[in-house]
């Protein structure tokens, strides 16, 4: 029997070269299927995050729960710290039993929270509800297993393309979100009472059908050959090969390089794990936590309280927030979309560090004149979307950097372990504290917060271009080998 026609058993190698299958692929109906019910992690992030943003004033107002502003931004602290909670389970079970698997299970926990949240009845209760909606769709669940997947099954000279459209996908949920806030909180339809009730049904309804979308995506050949189940990953490549070309397999180019020598275990040891990550992949290690900790402190902190800056500094009510939120997302999605090219031609180290400086200076630019008194709702808005069409760019790319850059055996668990210590340091703390600063009404206050965002991003690109990671065009077995292979 041929070595691809077996399972093989632990603690023996297998030589393989599904890697170099994989990669030399050209791009195709099925990976944009693949990018398509992947890319709706983001999306529902993304409606998320919107929801609870455009609904901030009447979830305030004795219509929705009477929470204070101070309680609307700890809920979303609430959301954020059940997916740091969900890194460390979810992103260590991804890489132990599979990307598959875990994308099924997280969206199912994201559909049934955020359905529950809709019958929230008072502050602990949608606190509690959100922090379980955080543990499913944040980076702990669907993140870990939702990069892992797409990186491993799209070819190595667009990855980087792919990886920036998939993550970029949180802005068209941004976008579905404020145009489903904004019929809900128009009274036409429902009645204020319930409105808000019903937006959070929409996007559990929307996790329901994205499960079922997910269930004709593959497990990742990759990982299925760490566990010596090279019989079902070779059928997985066979099938991925004749519908990319067309049922003409014959016609592929030849896969490039040497085989790839791995030696089966059943998972990879906690000390395997934490010496890769402290020992040889420190410095690595150092620049995925920076460029995490600054993205998610600079989105956390502008999106979660948007809706909040527009109530108290410009009047904006609650009917008007949606329509203020929709703009900045479509310029958001529309950066990756535009740019993410770049990212796979220029490169990674160059731009990233341009992304990063670029959306720092420019929103210490905006701070300026709003601390000023310059801009208005309007204007603010204008600003905030020149920033994030380059600043979503350079937000997927912190994703893009740390599932690149380390081994297959805990890439997932790398992923979640990022975003967890980012999202604490950064993201936990960013809506507390603008929750804070706008209950000052002080304009001077909250620009130098909006000022302390832009300086975590301008040393993020300062340390990508000093020691960053060119991984453009790569395999991801060459830019850190499996610490299985032999």
């Amino acid at each position: 029997m041929s070595t691809s026609a077996r399972t093989v058993p632990n603690g023996q190698t297998l030589e393989t070269r599904i890697p170099a299958r994989l990669d030399r692929l050209p791009w195709s109906g099925w990976h944009l299927r693949i990018l398509t019910a992947l890319g709706t992690s983001w999306l529902l992030d993304g409606l998320e995050v919107t929801l609870v943003g455009s609904l901030a004033g009447i979830l305030t107002s004795p219509q929705g729960l009477s929470l204070t502003d101070a309680q609307v931004t700890a809920a979303a602290t609430t959301y954020l710290a059940g997916a740091v909670c969900g890194a460390l389970l979810f992103g260590y079970l991804t890489d132990r039993l599979g990307r598959k698997r875990l994308f099924l299970v997280t969206v199912a926990t994201y559909s049934l929270a955020t359905l529950a949240s809709a019958f929230s009845w008072n502050f602990l209760s949608f606190a509690i509800l959100r922090s379980v909606t955080g543990i499913g769709i944040g980076i702990g669940g669907e993140y870990a297993a939702i990069n892992s997947a797409v990186d491993e099954l799209i070819p190595g000279r667009i990855r980087g393309t792919v990886d920036l459209i998939v993550n970029g996908t949180f802005w068209v949920g941004g976008a579905v979100g404020s145009l489903a806030s904004i019929y809900l909180l128009s009274g036409h339809a429902i009645g204020g009472e319930h409105s808000w009730r019903f937006a959070f049904a929409i996007g559990g309804l929307l996790g329901i059908v994205i499960f079922f979308l997910r269930l004709s995506v593959p497990e990742s050949p990759r990982w299925l050959m760490l566990r010596g189940q090279e019989q079902r990953a070779d059928d997985i490549v066979q099938n991925i090969e004749s519908k990319a070309s067309h049922n003409q397999p014959d016609s592929l180019p030849k896969p490039e390089g040497d085989p790839l020598k791995i030696k089966v275990r059943d998972h990879t040891p906690w000390r395997d794990i934490f010496g890769n990550m402290l020992g040889e992949n420190r410095q690595r290690t150092y620049l995925g936590l920076i460029l995490m900790v600054a993205q998610a402190f600079f989105f956390n902190a502008v999106f979660f309280s948007y809706g909040l800056v527009g109530k108290t500094f410009f009047h904006v009510t609650d009917k008007q927030i949606p329509w203020h939120l929709l703009p900045f997302a479509i310029a958001s999605f529309l950066g990756p979309l535009t740019i993410g090219r770049l990212f796979d031609t220029v490169g990674r180290k160059k731009m990233i560090s341009i992304t990063y400086g670029c959306a720092g200076l420019l929103l210490a630019a905006t701070a300026v004149p709003f601390a000023m008194g310059h801009l208005g709702a309007k204007g603010v808005g204008i600003c905030f979307s020149i920033v994030f069409l380059i600043a979503s760019s350079a937000a997927s790319a912190a994703y893009l950097t740390v599932s690149e850059i380390f081994p297959l055996e805990l890439r997932a668990f790398a992923i979640a372990v990022f975003y967890a210590l980012g999202t604490l340091v950064g993201g936990v703390g960013a809506p507390l504290l603008f929750g804070l600063l706008i209950q000052t009404h002080s304009r001077l206050l909250l620009a130098l917060g909006y000022g302390l965002g832009a300086l975590l991003m301008i040393a993020a690109a300062i340390c990508e271009a000093s020691f960053g990671v060119e991984a453009a065009g790569k395999s991801l077995e060459s830019i850190s080998k499996p610490l299985q292979s032999s």
